[in-house]
């Protein structure tokens, strides 16, 4: 069995190495846009007198890497080459993701925001799975930023327990208009400041706790009773996670997104592939403290000794380096895995695996970085090293991106034998 890269993905890491250094480096000097990752981060991204939420200037720049990398090819690269893309698989996005963010923090690929020059578009691939004809010409807008669609599924009282969801939708006539009534609220609707549509999941059938009976419909943003309520200031910021609000809402038929009843298969759709990346992603980043530490224990002398010497220093960081070369192969064969699966064939088979890869890359990331912090004294502490914003990331995937309890309770739903193979 052979585990190396293929030839031609090592190529391409080369290739989109290249176009960072010839592109997207020159843009984060300029202009002084650096103090958007150096220890002014934080102030630089954040407009703290409007909400929390993310300064115009910060958005901008990123919308401008991307546009960089769409001229080049390499932003649609996941994406269907029938829009543009390369038929990217899960496989080397997962390499691509771990190789981005191990380089540590850049307009290359920001961990805080999924913001990368070779793109995550899981609403692309559930309008292009999922979407009627007038809805996946919509694909186009959305990698450009002509749209911008939400995923609305989380709610208040229930977490990532879509099953218990509150929201509802009912059908209705309005001026001769058939279509739906929705009432609910949602929490964590990232991007809804800068929103045209929602992807709302709303019970339309069934029973608190059952799969089938979840509808989604693609709302516009400015539908009247839509309501952003308030702004969670998060862990590290910028916000652009609010509470909303939906009040009898009315959508027509059209706003249908995918079949009546199974609305959770587009769910699945998004979170298997944004949690497999963001699992690589996740051990970049760990990657990336592992080698900062080492290098700087082998730099740093107090007492006339160097760091490196000291057991204490070496060995938690041989655990976090034999703990991320573990992870490597399960996330890339995880991966692999995925590509040879349906979407219907992943949730059944392998969505415990995608959960191992999910929660403990970020439990690694955060042990890392938490590590790197030790190693390099009162610099770890200081914001001038990136270690503290890293931690405070991940330890925020920890909780709330579909969270550590979460993950581990598919785990063992498929380890117990009450979900799995047999079970849907």
């Amino acid at each position: 069995m052979d585990f190396s890269l293929p030839a031609d993905l090592v190529a391409y890491l080369a290739e989109l190495d290249r176009f960072i250094a010839r592109e997207i480096k020159p843009l984060e000097e300029a202009d002084d846009n650096i103090r958007f990752f150096d220890h002014r981060r934080e102030w630089a991204r954040t407009d703290f007198e409007n909400g929390g939420l993310p300064r115009h200037e910060w958005e901008a720049l990123l919308r401008k890497a991307k546009d960089l990398a769409d001229a080049a090819g390499h932003l649609r690269f996941p994406v269907s080459k029938q829009y543009g893309g390369k038929d990217g698989s899960n496989l080397w996005m997962a390499v691509i993701r771990e190789h981005f963010a191990a380089k540590g923090l850049g307009l290359h690929n920001d961990l805080q925001n999924e913001h990368s020059i070779v793109g995550n578009f899981p609403v692309v691939t559930m309008l292009d799975r999922y979407g009627r004809d007038d809805q996946k010409a919509m694909i186009d807008g959305s990698i450009k930023g002509k749209y911008r669609i939400t995923f609305g599924l989380t709610e208040p009282l229930h977490g990532s327990d879509a099953t218990h969801m509150e929201t509802r939708a009912v059908p209705a006539t309005r001026d001769n208009v058939k279509g739906w009534i929705i009432n609910g609220e949602k929490m964590w609707t990232t991007g809804m400041h800068v929103a045209t549509h929602c992807a709302l999941f709303a019970r339309t059938s069934g029973n608190d706790g059952d799969a089938r009976g979840i509808t989604c419909f693609l709302v516009p943003a400015k539908s009247h009773g839509v309501k952003i309520e308030e702004y969670m200031w998060t862990f590290n910021m910028p916000t652009d996670h609010p509470r909303v609000s939906f009040t009898d809402v009315f959508v027509p038929e059209d706003a249908l997104f995918g079949e009546v009843g199974r609305g959770l298969s587009l769910a699945q759709c998004f979170v298997h592939q944004n949690r497999i990346r963001q699992a690589a992603s996740s051990l970049g980043a760990a990657v990336y403290c592992i080698n900062e530490s080492v290098k700087y224990a082998r730099e740093r002398k107090p007492f006339g000794k160097a760091l490196a010497e000291n057991q204490a220093i070496q060995f938690p960081l041989v655990e976090l380096a034999t703990q991320a070369e573990m992870l490597r192969l399960l996330i890339r064969k995880t991966a692999w895995e995925m590509d040879q699966l349906t979407e219907e064939q992943i949730e059944r088979t392998l969505s415990d695996r995608v959960s191992m890869c999910n929660y403990w890359a970020n439990r690694l990331c955060c042990e890392s970085a938490d590590r790197a912090m030790q190693v390099h004294g009162g610099m770890g502490y200081s914001r001038h090293k990136p270690f503290e914003h890293i931690y405070r990331h991940h330890r925020r995937y920890r909780i709330t991106e579909g969270s550590e309890e979460i993950q581990m309770r598919k785990v063992a739903g498929f380890l117990f034998g009450y979900m799995g193979p047999g079970k849907h």
